[in-house]
C-alpha cells in the first residue's frame, strides 16, 4: 500500500473521551490500513474527527463512532475512493490538503496551532519535517524580531515578552531561570492543554529561544496535574529532545495540584519551591529574585509556542493584528456555540466575527444574550459590544479581559445574576485567603449575590454589592481578587434590568433562579395520577392536587415528574 495513503485519526483529550483511541484501535486492526494518530485539531465538537489522505488530498469526517458501521465504510473508503451515500453525510472537508484551513478554518489565522492534528506529538521527526528546531541566530538577532513582532504575554495581562527578557538579561546571577506557565485553572479553557499535548516540541523550541536570548540556565514547565495527557506528552517530548540535543538548557516538569491562584506568578514560583501556593507583594520582581531567590521570567504555553514560528518568520508577525495588539489569540469557544473548541484567530478581529463566523452563532433556537471573556475573572458583554475589536486596551475599557482566552457564550436561557454568582462563587473559593480584601470581600459578595437570587434583596444590597466590587478591585493583593468582580461590575452595568427583576418584581426571566419559581397545578390538564403528591418532599400538594405555598421548597419535583405538562413554572 502507498505510503501517501493513510488515516489520521486526532487524539487529544476531547477526542479520547468521545471514543477516539478506541476508533484508532479498531482501524489498527483493519488489514492494509495505514493509521496515524495526532493530536486535537481544535474541532473539539466535532470529535471524534478523522481525516483520511490520498496523496495531496483529504477528506475530514466528523462524529465517526467506533464499534459502528462507521469503520468499515471508512476503511472501504480509505481503500477503494468510494463514499457510501449515509456516511458521506459526515464529511466536513473534500479537496487539496493546502486548502483545508481556508475551509475548515476560515477566519482564522493559525500559528500557536499551526501543527495541531497534523504532528504525532510523540514522535519528534514530525516536528522536524514541519521545519521543527531549525533557527539559529544570535542574541541580538531574536531580541530583534521578538521586539520588533509586537508580541506580548498570552497569560492574560499582555506584559511584552522582550521586555522581560531584556530584565533578566540585565540580571548577574550564575543561575537564571524561565517557567512555562502552564497551570490553566479557568474553566471552559483548555488552550495550554491542547498545545502541550499536540504541539510539546514548539513550547521547548520557544523556551529554548528564550533561554539563549535571556541567558537562563535552567527551565521549568509548570502543569496541572489534572491534565495527564499533557504532562505525559511534554515529559516524553522532553526526553526526545534532549537525546538529540536539541535542550541545551535543561528542562523540569513541575506539576500542580489545581490552585486556580497558582495562575499568578508568585504564588506558582511559591508552589515550583514546594511551599503553599500564595502570592506575595512586588518589589521586587521576579525577574530580579524569583525562583529561589534567582532572576526568574514566566511566560504562558501560547507564548511560548508562537516563538519559533515569529523568528523563522521575521517581520511577518507584526503584519498581523490590530494596534498594540499584535500577532493572534487562541480562544476557546464554549456554551451556546455551534462550533465549540479552539480558535486562534487575529487581533482586530470582531467580538461577533469570533462568534458568528468563526464559532457558527448561537446553537438551536437561542438568542444571544452574552459572552464572557477572560476566564472566570473575565466581563460579560452583551450584544451592544459585539462590534468590539479583540484587543488588550478596547477589551479592558468594556470591562473584560483578554485573559487566558477562554469565551464563554450564553443565550436567552442563561440568567445574568445566576452568572455572575457562579464565576464568583469559583473565585471566593479559589482565594488564597491571604489579603482581606479577597477573602472577606467575595465572600460578602457572593452573600449579597445570593439574596438577590432569592428575591430577598433591597436597594440597598446593590448599593453594597457595587461598593464591595470597587473595594475588593482597587485593594486586593494580587490578580485573582483584582479581577474577581469584573462578572458583577460587568453584569450590573450592561445587565441591570435583570437584577431590578429579581429585586423588585422577584421574577428571573430566564427561569433559572429557583427561589422565585411559583409552582402551580393547572386543573384542566392535571389527571389526577397523584404523581406529583408522591415526590413533593415536604407534603405541599395536597389530596386534591393543589400547591400549599407557604409549604412549597421549590425543589422542582413535582414539575419534573408531571407526564401531563400540568404542573406550571412561572
Amino acid at each position: 500500500m502507498s505510503q501517501d495513503k493513510k488515516i489520521i485519526v486526532t487524539l487529544g483529550t476531547c477526542g479520547i473521551s468521545a471514543g477516539a483511541a478506541k476508533l484508532a484501535e479498531e482501524l489498527k486492526s483493519k488489514n492494509n490500513v495505514t493509521v496515524k494518530t495526532t493530536s486535537c485539531i481544535g474541532l473539539c465538537a466535532l470529535e471524534p474527527t478523522v481525516f483520511v489522505e490520498h496523496g495531496s488530498k483529504i477528506t475530514a469526517f466528523s462524529d465517526v463512532r467506533p464499534g459502528t458501521k462507521d469503520v468499515d465504510l471508512l476503511v472501504q473508503f480509505h481503500k477503494t475512493g468510494t463514499l457510501d451515500a449515509e456516511f458521506g453525510k459526515k464529511v466536513i472537508y473534500d479537496g487539496d490538503r493546502t486548502k483545508i484551513n481556508e475551509v475548515l478554518f476560515k477566519g482564522q489565522k493559525r500559528i500557536v496551532l499551526r501543527n495541531a492534528g497534523w504532528v504525532d506529538p510523540l514522535n519528534i521527526d514530525d516536528y522536524i519535517a514541519r521545519g521543527g528546531y531549525s533557527f539559529k541566530a544570535t542574541k541580538e538577532q531574536i531580541f530583534d524580531v521578538v521586539k520588533n513582532s509586537g508580541l506580548r504575554g498570552r497569560g492574560g495581562a499582555g506584559f511584552p515578552t522582550y521586555k522581560k527578557w531584556e530584565i533578566l538579561a540585565a540580571q548577574r546571577s550564575d543561575e537564571k531561570y524561565i517557567v512555562c506557565n502552564g497551570d490553566e485553572g479557568d474553566p471552559g479553557a483548555f488552550m495550554d492543554r491542547a498545545v502541550l499535548e499536540g504541539d510539546p516540541h514548539s513550547v521547548l523550541e520557544g523556551m529554548q529561544i528564550a533561554c539563549f536570548a535571556a541567558g537562563a540556565t535552567k527551565c521549568f514547565i509548570y502543569v496541572r496535574a489534572e491534565y495527564p495527557l499533557a504532562v505525559r506528552t511534554i515529559k516524553q517530548a522532553i526526553k526526545d529532545a534532549t537525546v538529540r540535543g536539541f535542550l541545551p538548557v535543561p528542562v523540569e516538569v513541575r506539576e500542580g495540584a489545581g490552585a486556580f491562584v497558582c495562575g499568578e506568578e508568585t504564588a506558582l514560583i511559591a508552589s515550583i519551591e514546594g511551599r503553599r501556593g500564595m502570592p506575595r507583594m512586588r518589589p521586587p520582581y521576579p525577574a530580579e529574585s524569583g525562583l529561589w531567590g534567582k532572576p526568574t521570567i514566566i511566560n504562558n504555553v501560547e507564548t511560548f509556542a508562537a516563538l519559533p514560528w515569529i523568528c523563522t518568520h521575521p517581520g511577518e508577525y507584526e503584519k498581523i493584528g490590530y494596534k498594540n495588539s499584535k500577532g493572534t489569540k487562541v480562544f476557546a469557544l464554549a456554551g451556546k456555540v455551534k462550533k465549540g473548541g479552539l480558535v486562534e484567530v487575529p487581533f482586530g478581529l470582531t467580538l461577533r466575527d469570533l462568534i458568528y463566523n468563526v464559532g457558527g452563532g448561537v446553537i438551536g433556537s437561542g438568542v444571544f444574550r452574552a459572552v464572557q471573556l477572560g476566564g472566570p475573572s473575565g466581563g460579560c458583554l452583551p450584544d451592544s459590544k459585539l462590534d468590539l475589536p479583540i484587543d488588550y486596551e478596547a477589551l479592558k475599557e468594556s470591562g473584560a479581559i483578554v485573559g487566558s482566552g477562554g469565551a464563554v457564550i450564553m443565550d436567552d436561557t442563561s440568567c445574568m445574576v445566576d452568572i455572575a454568582r457562579f464565576f464568583l462563587s469559583f473565585t471566593s473559593k479559589e482565594s488564597c485567603g491571604k489579603c482581606t480584601f479577597c477573602r472577606v470581600g467575595t465572600t460578602r459578595m457572593l452573600d449579597v449575590l445570593d439574596k438577590i437570587s432569592k428575591g430577598k434583596a433591597t436597594q440597598k444590597d446593590m448599593e453594597t454589592l457595587n461598593e464591595l466590587s470597587e473595594a475588593v478591585s482597587k485593594l486586593s493583593l494580587c490578580g485573582l481578587g483584582q479581577t474577581a468582580p469584573n462578572p458583577v461590575l460587568t453584569t450590573l452595568k450592561y445587565f441591570a434590568e435583570e437584577y431590578k427583576e429579581h429585586i423588585e418584581h422577584k421574577k428571573c426571566r430566564a427561569g433559572i433562579c429557583a427561589a422565585l419559581f411559583v409552582y402551580e397545578i393547572d386543573e384542566q390538564k392535571c389527571v389526577k395520577c397523584k404523581a406529583c403528591v408522591k415526590v413533593c418532599p415536604v407534603e405541599a400538594i395536597s389530596k386534591d392536587i393543589k400547591i400549599d405555598q407557604a409549604k412549597c421548597i421549590k425543589c422542582g419535583q413535582c414539575f419534573k415528574v408531571c407526564k401531563f405538562s400540568s404542573v406550571l413554572k412561572g
